[in-house]
């Protein structure tokens, strides 16, 4: 059984879009942290271990700054740790349901660059607050993907904010007000005590990812360098454990009729361009009218080819 679980967890994670792999990732955090707790709680009687705090922390957002300078890490690190259930499983239904929007109005490479980058800005507005506002969490720590779900919640409004979610218990409802409800509760909550420094976080994100879209709309895609750094580490492991430790010479087999036949290959290829053009402006018109629709009827009206189509557009 376990072995089934564990392919259909590699299967998803090789063929799903950028969403599933990050709900994925942390959900094995989760697994991990819980059964690491377990295993340390066994072997130390029955009693809470010592060992699992400084474990816990190692990968947190610490408000020390000591601490902060020792382990960097943790601004990146903490936006995939989560302790609790609850916690866990509604930041993962907030990245399924927004994050979706997301990758199919601007694409499902932009997805991670936004959740990176917006956990990031809620690390450093938690932060800040903690150390500039005296609410009780000096020398605290910080986890969970809030701050960066914010940021992808707040993005997907601000691409489609008519965009209609229908909600339990309510109906349709416009994007734009449900984004503005989620903002206007962290902001209320800040007074109230008890997760002060998280909503700090969570206003974090959501700044990060309107400023983002913001951005992307005067032609400054923040996705592209996220994406080079991210390519360049994979490219990295990839040769590192694939034994392509550097160039290999090539052998290069050269056809004597090449020049025979260029002729004919040039008429070919010209056919073939201006046939893709065609193709790319039929592409694009469809492209078009779907989001049109998605507009105007929702997400959910759209057949199951239409939804396939603006999946695949979202890879390109």
């Amino acid at each position: 059984m376990l072995q089934s679980i564990w392919d259909d967890v590699k299967r998803e994670f090789s063929y799903g879009n950028m969403v599933t792999r990050i709900i994925i990732i942390n959900i094995i955090v989760f697994v991990i942290v819980n059964l690491t707790d377990l295993f340390l709680y066994i072997g130390n009687g029955g009693k809470p271990s010592p060992f699992y705090e400084t474990f816990l922390h190692f990968f947190c957002m610490s408000s020390d700054w000591k601490f902060f300078l020792t382990h960097p890490w943790g601004l990146v690190t903490s936006m995939f740790l989560h302790e609790g259930f609850w916690h866990i499983l509604w930041n993962m239904l907030f990245m399924y349901w927004f994050g979706r929007i997301v990758g199919d109005f601007i694409g499902n490479q932009r997805v991670l660059p936004i959740y990176l980058l917006g956990g990031i800005a809620g690390g450093i507005m938690y932060f800040l607050s903690a150390n500039i506002m005296p609410y009780g969490q000096m020398g605290g720590f910080a986890l969970g993907a809030s701050g960066a779900v914010m940021a992808i919640v707040v993005a997907a409004g601000a691409i489609a904010p008519d965009y209609i979610m229908r909600l339990l218990f309510i109906g349709d409802v416009k994007l734009k007000y449900i984004v503005a409800v989620l903002v206007f509760l962290d902001l209320i909550l800040i007074p109230k005590g008890g997760n002060t420094g998280g909503h700090f976080a969570h206003l974090g994100g959501a700044a990060f990812g309107w400023f983002f879209i913001f951005q992307l709309r005067n032609g400054n895609d923040w996705a592209a360098p996220v994406n080079n750094v991210m390519d360049t580490i994979g490219n990295f492991f990839k040769n590192l454990f694939s034994g392509n430790r550097g160039s290999r010479p090539k052998v290069v087999y050269r056809n004597p009729n090449r020049n025979r036949s260029r002729g004919n290959r040039g008429n070919q290829r010209g056919e073939a361009s201006s046939d893709s053009n065609v193709n790319g402006k039929g592409h694009q018109e469809r492209l078009d009218a779907i989001l049109d629709k998605i507009k105007k009827s929702g997400y959910d009206s759209l057949t199951r080819e239409e939804k396939e189509f603006l999946f695949n557009a979202s890879k390109k």
